[in-house]
C-alpha cells in the first residue's frame, strides 16, 4: 500500500525537528521508511528495499519477528518499564542467557541503553580493577559516541571529539594493507602481536589498564583477526596485568557464526561488551558481560556508575526472545552455513568479474569489498575518511535498484540479517553485481 502524502509529511516533519547524527543537517535527505518485514523494508511509495546494512548491523534477525514482537506486547501488558534498584524477572532471565552464552569465566551483566555505554563502563571497570589508567585501542575501529568510547575510537569521528585521558591507539593485523611490510597472515600476525607489545612496553605496561579491541573490527573495515593473534593478545595481557575488553558490539550474536566472533579463538577476554544483535535493536539494549574476578572486586566496593534504565524489562524481554529464537532456528548455525556456501563464494566470483574489487573478506554474514582503483598500487577507491564519485555511484545504483548497501570510504560491506535465506543473498548479489558494472569506468589500473 503506497501513501505517498503521508511519506512527504515523514520527510517534511523530520527535516523541521529532527537534528540527525554525523550530519551536516541541510545536506541530508533521509529516506521515509514505512515498515519493515523480515531482510526488507520499505518506504512510502510502496519501493522495498533488501537490507544488506542490517540498519547500522543490528537488526540480525530481520524486522518484525513475531516472536519477538509478541514478548515484547506480553512485557508491555505485565510491567512496561522499572527502576534498576529492583530484581526484575525478566532482566535476570536475560542476564542469564547472556552469561551462559559467554561461558563458565564469566558471572555477571551490566547492563546498559546499547554499545557506547557499554563501552564506557567496560573501562570505567577496567580501569577501577587494575588501579592503572591507560586503554590501548586499534587506529582502526570504532567504540561509540560518549566520551572514553570516542576517545579509545580510531576511525575519523574520534578527532573532534577528544576530550577523554589515558587513550593510545596501536596498529593491529590487516594483512592486505599491511603497516608492518608482511608477506602473508602468518606474518602479519606476529609482527602485529610484537607491535603491541613495544608500544605496551614504550606506553608503561604499569599504566595500561585494558586493550580494547573490537573481536572483528567492523565499521573499519571487517578485518579478521589472523589465526593467532586474539590468543597473542590474551598472552600479552596475562603477561603484563592488562585485561582484555572485547568489544563485541557489531560482531556478536550470531553475525560471524559464533554468538561472540572471539569465540573462533581459543582465547578468552575479561569483559565483553555487547549491544545491537542482542536483541536486533528491537528496544535499545547493550551491557558487559563481567569475569568473576572483576565483578568480585565490586563485592564489597561501590561500583561508581548507573543508568536511569539499565536493564528496561522491555529490551530485557526482547533479548530473551531474540535468544531463544536464535536457538530454536538455528539462527546463528544459518549465518555461518550461508556464509560459507554462499556469500563467501559469490563474492569471490564478483571479485574475478570486476576489478575494482581488491580483497574480499569476512565470515558468516559479516563480509567487506575493499575497492580500490588499482589493484597493483591498491590505491582506495575513496580516500581515508572520504568518500568519492565512484562509491557514490555504486551506492546510488544499489539503491535504484532495491538494495541497501552499506558503504564506509572505499569499502561495501555487506551484512544481512543472520537468518537471510539464499534466495536474498542471490538477489542482493545480482544488484551489487550490476552497481560495480556500472562504476567499472573508474578502475585506472593496467591489470
Amino acid at each position: 500500500m503506497t501513501d505517498s502524502a503521508r511519506g512527504k509529511e515523514v520527510f517534511d516533519l523530520d527535516r523541521k525537528y529532527v537534528f540527525h547524527s554525523w550530519s551536516a543537517q541541510a545536506q541530508i535527505a533521509p529516506l521515509p521508511v514505512a515498515g519493515g518485514k523480515g531482510s526488507y523494508f520499505w518506504d512510502f511509495d510502496g519501493k522495498r528495499y533488501l537490507d544488506f546494512s542490517c540498519q547500522l548491523v543490528f537488526t540480525n534477525i530481520g524486522f518484525q519477528h513475531p516472536k519477538v514482537i509478541d514478548a515484547i506486547k506480553k512485557q508491555a501488558d505485565t510491567l512496561a518499564t522499572i527502576a534498576p534498584q529492583v530484581a526484575n524477572d525478566v532482566r535476570s532471565e536475560a542476564a542469564q542467557r547472556i552469561v551462559g552464552l559467554a561461558g563458565s569465566k564469566f558471572s555477571k551483566v551490566f547492563f546498559t541503553n546499547g554499545g557506547a555505554d557499554g563501552i564506557e563502563n567496560a573501562i570505567r571497570m577496567a580501569r577501577l580493577h587494575t588501579n592503572r589508567h591507560k586503554i590501548l585501542s586499534f587506529y582502526r575501529s570504532y567504540h561509540g559516541n560518549t566520551s572514553s568510547a570516542i576517545s579509545a575510537t580510531g576511525d575519523p569521528r574520534r578527532w573532534p571529539n577528544e576530550f577523554a585521558y589515558g587513550h593510545v591507539h596501536f596498529f593491529g593485523p590487516y594483512a592486505y594493507r599491511s603497516a608492518f611490510w608482511a608477506k602473508n597472515e602468518e606474518e602479519e600476525c606476529q609482527r602485529a602481536l610484537e607491535h603491541l607489545e613495544n608500544v605496551i612496553i614504550f606506553e608503561g605496561s604499569k599504566t595500561i589498564a585494558a586493550i580494547l579491541i573490537e573481536s572483528v573490527v567492523g565499521t573499519a573495515g571487517v578485518l579478521m583477526p589472523p589465526k593467532g593473534y586474539l590468543e597473542g593478545v590474551r598472552a600479552l595481557c596475562d603477561k603484563y596485568g592488562i585485561l582484555w575488553i572485547a568489544d563485541e558490539v557489531m560482531a556478536g550474536f550470531g553475525r560471524t557464526g559464533k554468538w561472540f566472533a572471539y569465540q573462533h579463538s581459543a582465547a578468552e577476554p575479561d569483559l565483553i561488551v555487547f549491544a545491537k544483535g542482542v536483541n536486533s535493536g528491537y528496544v535499545p539494549l547493550g551491557g558487559v558481560v563481567i569475569s568473576s574476578p572483576i565483578s568480585e572486586t565490586f563485592n564489597e566496593r561501590v561500583f561508581p556508575g548507573g543508568l536511569t534504565y539499565s536493564g528496561h524489562p522491555l529490551a530485557c524481554a526482547a533479548a530473551v526472545a531474540t535468544i531463544d529464537v536464535m536457538k530454536e532456528e538455528k539462527i546463528v548455525e544459518n549465518a555461518a552455513e550461508i556464509g560459507e556456501r554462499v556469500i563467501g563464494p559469490a563474492l569471490r566470483e564478483l571479485a574475478k568479474k570486476h576489478k575494482l574489487i581488491g580483497e574480499v573478506r569476512g565470515q558468516g554474514v559479516f563480509w567487506a569489498l575493499d575497492l580500490v582503483t588499482d589493484r597493483a598500487t591498491k590505491a582506495p577507491l575513496a580516500p581515508y575518511g572520504g568518500t568519492s564519485p565512484a562509491m557514490t555511484e555504486i551506492v546510488t545504483e544499489c539503491k535504484k535498484r532495491g538494495l541497501m548497501p552499506f558503504n564506509n570510504f572505499n569499502r561495501i560491506h555487506v551484512v544481512p540479517p543472520c537468518n537471510v535465506s539464499e534466495a536474498e543473498v542471490l538477489e542482493g548479489i545480482k544488484i551489487l553485481d550490476e552497481a560495480l558494472a556500472i562504476a567499472g569506468k573508474h578502475y585506472e589500473g593496467k591489470e
